[in-house]
């Protein structure tokens, strides 16, 4: 059983998934807004309880590991690592770049239209982050130099130089669809299709796992692209 969790950013996501069958048993996600650290592990218990599955069914724990607030991303990691001593074998355990989720749900429709992916999300103060998230890449785990942060402009004039179709998925705003609207190679998708969600990050996780893309619990760190 794997258990996935994303706090990145405002909005939160808790997903337990079976590998075995493919299947997605539960998933929430709300807006936690600055609320991730109260409600998160009693979102993790409900779901258990409701499925009637213990924690020692956890084999497996998938979690975000940034870009995104310095505060939300510490929060999955340090309650994957705290369920992870908790049980008596060690899970497998893996953290993935929080725009690989962002763009998972698209990967396979980009593939077969042969374009790039662009995540990206809101990062404050008129700033956000975002990474290229090329055909093929279900296992592709962007460094946080690969990633891109700053303003609408800069966000924009690497779309442009770009110079390829590419799809914009993430936390749409109407400043990101005012700025882009004009560009004839990006293509918009909606907020709600582009939300991003633990469900996926498990799928995802899956996948990485059975390729032998394993994380080690103790050395697990977030990815920040500024200086806390």
């Amino acid at each position: 059983m794997l258990l996935a969790l994303d706090t990145a950013t405002q909005t939160a996501s808790v997903a337990l998934y079976d590998p075995a069958t493919d299947t997605l048993l539960a998933e929430q996600t709300w807006q936690a807004r600055r609320r991730q650290t109260e409600e998160t592990i009693p979102v993790i218990q409900e779901m258990l309880a409701r499925l009637e599955i213990a924690t020692g069914q956890i084999d497996a724990l998938a979690v975000t590991t940034g870009p995104g607030s310095f505060t939300g991303v510490r929060i999955a990691i340090s309650v994957a690592k705290g369920i992870a001593l908790g049980l008596s074998k060690p899970p497998q355990i893996i953290g993935l770049p929080t725009l690989c989720v962002t763009g998972a749900p698209f990967f396979v429709p980009a593939a077969a239209a042969d374009v790039t992916i662009c995540a990206f999300l809101q990062a404050g103060r008129g700033r956000y982050n975002w990474v290229f998230l090329p055909p093929g890449s279900d296992l592709y785990r962007p460094l946080a130099d690969e990633h891109s942060f700053g303003k609408m402009d800069e966000f924009v004039a690497e779309v442009v130089d770009y110079d390829e179709p590419v799809w914009l998925v993430g936390e749409m705003n109407a400043e990101v669809r005012a700025a882009m609207a004009a560009h004839p190679l990006a293509t918009l998708i909606d907020g709600v299709s582009g939300l991003r969600r633990a469900g996926m990050l498990a799928r995802l996780a899956a996948l990485h796992l059975a390729a032998g893309n394993e994380d080690d619990l103790d050395s697990l760190q977030p990815i920040y692209l500024r200086e806390p």
